[in-house]
């Protein structure tokens, strides 16, 4: 291959077919994300949040950003509305803005609860959430499962798998974690 850019076989030559890789990413300067990062932080603080977090995921298309935030007041929890809201606020910010000038997702979120249910409240708050369940089963061997959860009893913990309830004693959870549905 002489050229890099085609294959020669049988005296018919075969080309690669749309952009190179390299000019199909989005390649953002280091002042373009920092200047997306101090909007939306003004934003933010605008509307009583801190950013806790700030991920920009330029290898998909269309550009991920993703904030995590929490109230300034330690008191109050940050609500799906106040994620909402801030989220029409900041994408209303950026578009208004010369900063970014292509297509672009934004997700809003809290530092909310930690991956792991332990309180009563987390297993109502998160049921039908995808969950991981560490246990010990019958022979007192660490196991591990995946489903959605159900709810939790005083007995047992319960989940959907693949649309059949699977019931684990209390007493054998080691942990309940939240995962992602791909795991």
């Amino acid at each position: 291959m002489p050229d890099g850019t085609s294959l020669n076989r049988g005296g018919s030559k075969l080309k690669p077919l749309g952009l190179p890789a390299r000019s199909r990413r989005c390649l953002l300067s280091n002042q373009t994300v920092t200047e997306l990062k101090v909007l939306t932080t003004k934003s933010a603080t605008n509307y009583g949040f801190d950013v806790t977090d700030f991920k920009m995921f330029t290898h998909l298309n269309p550009l991920s950003i993703q904030i995590s935030i929490r109230h300034k007041n330690p008191d109050k929890k940050v609500t799906i509305d106040d994620c909402s809201n801030l989220n029409q606020h900041i994408d209303e910010a950026i578009h208004g803005s010369a900063i970014l000038n292509q297509p672009f997702t934004l997700e809003i979120s809290s530092e909310g609860v930690g991956e792991i249910l332990t309180k009563e409240k987390d297993f109502q708050v998160f049921k039908g959430f995808p969950i991981e369940v560490t246990y010990q089963d019958l022979k007192k061997i660490e196991q591990q499962t995946n489903g959605l959860l159900l709810k939790r009893t005083d007995n047992d913990l319960q989940l959907n798998q693949k649309g059949k309830t699977h019931r684990i004693p209390v007493e054998d959870v080691i942990q309940v974690r939240l995962t992602t549905p791909s795991g």
